[in-house]
Order: structure tokens, then C-alpha cells, then sequence
């Protein structure tokens, strides 16, 4: 009787990946030490992943705030409670939606431009140049852009939730009658501390998530368009399944 053993080689390439994803972060974390002595190329890698981001980040935050202004009014309007709009949307955004969709943008926008960008120097063998004259290129190209995507991330979520507090204040007091002065103090008096430190963790990791993947994948990027292609793919892929569920870790975490 022979016996057939069903090898899980997926199981096993994943926590391959998972172990060479975790090495190159300890790379990259010994490289931004000495990558802080040049903050010119910091502040362009900030400008370039957060700055660049901006106009779709406030759009997405004002609509996203006018459909909390419209479902959140909808729904405190069922139990008589619609003074509590301001405290609604303000948690909401603040604790989850900020973070997340900001995120998502993130990676769909600055994630698959580092790792195209990080993947062409690759096959046009700038990475393969830097290395023949004794420049590391992890220090000179991924240290920056990882510690600019780390920086910009938190910046990006603070002008999302700022932009959505407005739209749900536009919708809430300017069409649906809710009391400004109600709206902002009920605000003010329910949003803690604790409640923004959440949101700043969450941007936080979701930031370095978001860059480690890109510059990961474009660092390891086949040296073929196919081979760019597929890494800027799975950039926003794993980015995308990463967020939420980090998202779901730390949730439970705060609670």
C-alpha cells in the first residue's frame, strides 16, 4: 500500500516570505539610523508619498464625511438622539475610518509608485551600480522611502479626519438642522485622548506596513515589466489584507 503525503508547499512559500519580509525589515531598521543624516532625501520621500496624496485623501475624506452626516443623522433619528452626530462621526473617523481608508489610498497611490519606482531601478540595474561602488542601496534608496511613507502617514490621516468632520458638519448642521454649537460641543466633550492615541497607532503601523510592502516587493521585483507589474499587484494586495487585519488586532487591543 503506498501512502501519499500532500505537501502544503503554499503554507510553507508563505512563511518563507513572512520570514524574508521580517529580516529585511531588521535591514531597513538598521539602515534609517544612518539614512537621518541625509533628511533631504526624508523630506522628498515625504513630499513625494504624502504631499502627492493630498487631493485624494481630502476628496475621499469630504465625501466620506457627507455619507456619515447622511447615515449617521439617518440613524440616531431613530432613536431621537441626532445632538450625538458630532460625537458619532468624530469616533467613528477618528478611531477607524480615518486610519483604514487613508490607508487604502496609501497603498493604492504612494505604494505602487515606491515599488514600480524601487522595481525599474532594479531592472535598469541602478541597484546593481550602487552596490559595484560600495553604496548600500537599501540606505540610499529604500531607508528614505520607507522613513518617508512612516512620517507622511500619520499627516495624511490628520488632514482625512479634519476634512471628514467638516463633510459630516456640512451635511449635519447645513442640511439636516443640527445645532453647530450642539454638534462641536457634543465633540468635544466625548472624543479622548485615548481615543486619538488610537487612531495615531493605527497610522502609525498601517504606515510602516504600508511602506515595508512596497519597498519590499520593488526591492525584490524581477528585473522584466511583468516582474514590475506583479510587484506593484501584490503591493496593494498584502497592503490591502494587512490593513484590516492589523486593523482587527489593534481594535481589540485598545478595547
Amino acid at each position: 500500500m503506498v501512502s501519499v503525503v500532500v505537501r502544503p508547499s503554499w503554507l510553507l512559500s508563505g512563511v518563507r516570505k513572512i520570514g524574508a519580509q521580517a529580516l529585511f525589515f531588521v535591514r531597513v531598521l538598521g539602515q534609517c539610523v544612518l539614512a537621518l543624516s541625509r533628511p533631504g532625501l526624508i523630506v522628498r520621500q515625504i513630499y513625494n508619498t504624502g504631499a502627492r496624496s493630498l487631493v485624494i485623501v481630502m476628496l475621499s475624506g469630504l465625501f466620506l464625511g457627507m455619507v456619515l452626516g447622511l447615515q449617521g443623522f439617518d440613524l440616531l433619528q431613530r432613536f431621537d438622539s441626532t445632538s450625538a452626530l458630532g460625537e458619532a462621526a468624530a469616533l467613528v473617523l477618528i478611531k477607524e475610518l480615518g486610519p483604514v481608508i487613508t490607508a487604502l489610498l496609501f497603498a493604492g497611490r504612494a505604494g505602487t509608485a515606491l515599488a514600480s519606482e524601487i522595481g525599474l531601478m532594479g531592472a535598469t540595474d541602478q541597484l546593481a551600480a550602487m552596490d559595484m561602488m560600495a553604496v548600500d542601496p537599501v540606505r540610499q534608496v529604500v531607508a528614505p522611502r520607507f522613513l518617508g511613507g512612516l512620517i507622511a502617514m500619520p499627516l495624511l490621516v490628520a488632514v482625512f479626519d479634519c476634512i471628514g468632520i467638516y463633510g459630516a458638519e456640512l451635511i449635519g448642521v447645513g442640511m439636516m438642522r443640527v445645532e453647530s454649537g450642539t454638534f462641536w460641543s457634543q465633540m468635544r466633550d466625548s472624543v479622548s485622548m485615548h481615543d486619538i492615541s488610537e487612531g495615531v497607532v493605527k497610522s502609525l503601523v498601517f504606515g510602516a506596513l504600508c511602506s515595508l510592502i512596497a519597498v519590499y516587493e520593488g526591492f525584490h521585483a524581477d528585473a522584466t515589466a511583468e516582474g514590475v507589474g506583479l510587484a506593484t499587484t501584490r503591493t496593494v494586495v498584502n497592503s490591502a489584507v494587512l490593513i484590516l487585519l492589523f486593523d482587527y488586532v489593534l481594535t481589540a487591543a485598545f478595547l
